[in-house]
C-alpha cells in the first residue's frame, strides 16, 4: 500500500494546462507530487488536509522581488518570506546588486554573492533564487563563474541608472553606484553586459535557453527634464505628478533601444520587466514583431494591475516605473487577455512608513520608490482575473508554469507528479478588505489598503511543508536557496 506524508484532499486542482472537473486528492512524499487521483488510501498518510470548498493552485513563482533593498537582507528574507506565504508564493526570486542599498558594499561578486547566500541561509520560509545585475567590467567578466559556481542564470540591466536618481531626482551616481572611477553605467555598458550573457550562454551551449537578461526600461534624459517640469510647474500633486515626471513614452524608448542593442549583440533571450502602461507593452509588442529571432517575455506586477494614480492612498504607492491612470490599468488586462504578457509579478520591495516618506511626508519626490505586495499576488490576480473572464488555467501559467519554465526551475511551476510540492490552497467565495496590519510584512502601509479582494489563500505548502495554515504562519523555515544550472 503507498504511504504519503501527506495528502491534501477534496481539493479542486487547478494547473497551467487545465482545471479539474472532480474533486481530486494530492498525495506527497519526500516534499514530492507522488500522486493525484481521486479518494487516495489516506489511511497510510501521515497527515490528511480537507481542501473542501477550495482551489489548489500551484505555489507562485515570484520572479521579481527585493529583499534586503531598505532592510537588513536577514531580516528581510525572514519577514518578506513570510509576506510571500500568505499570497499563495512558494519560490521567490529576488535581484541583488553592488553598490547602495542592499549590502551597501561594491566589489567582485565572487566575494559579494556568497555573503548574499549566507545572510538568507535557514531563515526563508520559501524558496529562494536571485538576479544579479552587473554593475562594473569586473562583473562582466565573472558571468561564467557566476552561473557555474553560483547557479545564477539571470541578470538585469537598470536602464536609467547612471543618470537618473532611484528615486526621482539626478544624484552622484559614481557613489551611489560604487563602480569604480573610470567606468561609467550607460549604454555602451549594456550593450557589453549583454555581449558578456551572450558569450557565456554561447559557453554553456546546453544550458543557453535558460540564461536571460531582464531590463527595467526606462529612460533617464527624459525623466529627468520631466521631473524638473512637472516639479516647477505644480500642475500635480502626488502619484500622479510622479507619473508624469517619468512619461510612458520614456518606457517605451527604452523597450526600443534595449530590444536593438538586444539584436545587436545577438542575445536572444530577453525579459521585459514589470511594464506598466499601453505605450510599452505596444513598444514591446513593436519589437517583438521587428526581430522575430529575439526571445522576449514582458513581465507585469500585480500592483500595477490592482492600483492606480487615484484609487491608491498617499504617496505610499510611489514606485518605479509609477502606476499609472485607471486606463493604463485596463490595457495591461487586455493584453494580459490577448495573450501578450508572459507572467505576473509582485515587485516586492518592502519600505518601512519612518524610511519611505519624507518630510512633508505628502511629497511624492521625497518619497522613496517600491512598496511590498507579496501578500496580494494570487488574491490579486484572481479576484481581478476571474471578473474579466481570466481561466484558472491561464493564472496559473502567469503566476507559476511560465516564470519557473524561464528562469530555469524545473521542479516548480506544475501541480504534476514529480514536482515540488507547492501547493496554494484559496477559497475564492471570501471577500475581504486588505488591511496593511494583517500583513507578515515590515511594512507598515499598503497602497492597497481599503481594497476588496475576492479570493483569499487559506493554506500554503512549500514542498510538502505547511508554512501557511487557516491565514497563519506556521513551522520554521524551510525554504532553500534554488540553484539553477
Amino acid at each position: 500500500m503507498t504511504s504519503f506524508d501527506l495528502i491534501i484532499s477534496n481539493a479542486m486542482v487547478v494547473n497551467h494546462d487545465g482545471e479539474s472537473k472532480v474533486l481530486q486528492d494530492i498525495g506527497v512524499e519526500n516534499g514530492i507530487i507522488t500522486a493525484i487521483e481521486t479518494n487516495l488510501e489516506k489511511s497510510n498518510s501521515k497527515k490528511v488536509i480537507d481542501a473542501t470548498g477550495r482551489f489548489a493552485y500551484p505555489g507562485a513563482v515570484d520572479a521579481h522581488q527585493h529583499w534586503g533593498i531598505y532592510n537588513p537582507l536577514e531580516q528581510d528574507t525572514v519577514s518578506e518570506s513570510k509576506a510571500c506565504a500568505q499570497g499563495g508564493i512558494t519560490t521567490a526570486i529576488t535581484y541583488m546588486r553592488t553598490g547602495m542599498y542592499y549590502l551597501n558594499k561594491g566589489g567582485s561578486y565572487l566575494n559579494f554573492f556568497p555573503e548574499v547566500l549566507s545572510l538568507c541561509q535557514n531563515r526563508a520560509y520559501v524558496d529562494y533564487g536571485f538576479h544579479l545585475a552587473p554593475m562594473t567590467k569586473q562583473h562582466i567578466s565573472e558571468i561564467p563563474e557566476i552561473i557555474s559556481q553560483f547557479g545564477v542564470s539571470s541578470f538585469k540591466i537598470f536602464m536609467f541608472y547612471g543618470s537618473h536618481g532611484l528615486h526621482g531626482r539626478s544624484a552622484d551616481q559614481s557613489s551611489f553606484l560604487m563602480i569604480p572611477a573610470d567606468e561609467q553605467y550607460n549604454l555602451a555598458h549594456f550593450e557589453f553586459v549583454m555581449r558578456g550573457i551572450q558569450k557565456a550562454r554561447e559557453k554553456f551551449g546546453d544550458r543557453a535557453d535558460q540564461i536571460s537578461l531582464g531590463l527595467h526600461c526606462e529612460t533617464a534624459e527624459i525623466m529627468s527634464a520631466y521631473t524638473k517640469i512637472i516639479e516647477e510647474s505644480g500642475q500635480y500633486k502626488g502619484l500622479e505628478a510622479y507619473h508624469h515626471s517619468r512619461p510612458p513614452h520614456s518606457e517605451g524608448l527604452a523597450i526600443t533601444i534595449a530590444s536593438y542593442l538586444a539584436h545587436e549583440t545577438r542575445l536572444s533571450n530577453i525579459n521585459l520587466l514589470h511594464l506598466s502602461s499601453f505605450k510599452a507593452v505596444d513598444a514591446a509588442m513593436r519589437m517583438a514583431q521587428a526581430f522575430p529571432h529575439i526571445n522576449f517575455r514582458r513581465e507585469v506586477t500585480v500592483g500595477h494591475l490592482l492600483a492606480d494614480i487615484h484609487n491608491s492612498p498617499g504617496v505610499g504607492g510611489k514606485v518605479n516605473p509609477p502606476l499609472r491612470p485607471r486606463e493604463d490599468v485596463e490595457a495591461l488586462w487586455d493584453f494580459i487577455g490577448k495573450g501578450e504578457l508572459d507572467w505576473i509579478v509582485s515587485d516586492h520591495a518592502c519600505c518601512k512608513d519612518e524610511f519611505k516618506f519624507g518630510v512633508p511626508k505628502d511629497d511624492v519626490f521625497l518619497a522613496k520608490s517600491g512598496f511590498g505586495g507579496a501578500e496580494y499576488l494570487l488574491p490579486g490576480v484572481i479576484s481581478e482575473g476571474r471578473k474579466r473572464g481570466l481561466s484558472r488555467s491561464r493564472i496559473a501559467q502567469l503566476t507559476s508554469k511560465n516564470p519557473a519554465d524561464r528562469y530555469g526551475l524545473k521542479n516548480k511551476g506544475s501541480l504534476s507528479v514529480g514536482f515540488d510540492a507547492d501547493i496554494a490552497l484559496v477559497d475564492e467565495t471570501q471577500n475581504y478588505v486588505v488591511r496593511a496590519n494583517e500583513s507578515e510584512s515590515a511594512q507598515e502601509y499598503t497602497p492597497f489598503e481599503g481594497f476588496t479582494l475576492t479570493a483569499k489563500v487559506t493554506d500554503t505548502f512549500m514542498r510538502g511543508h505547511h508554512i501557511l495554515e487557516n491565514g497563519h504562519i506556521v513551522g520554521s523555515p524551510h525554504g532553500k536557496y534554488q540553484y539553477r544550472s
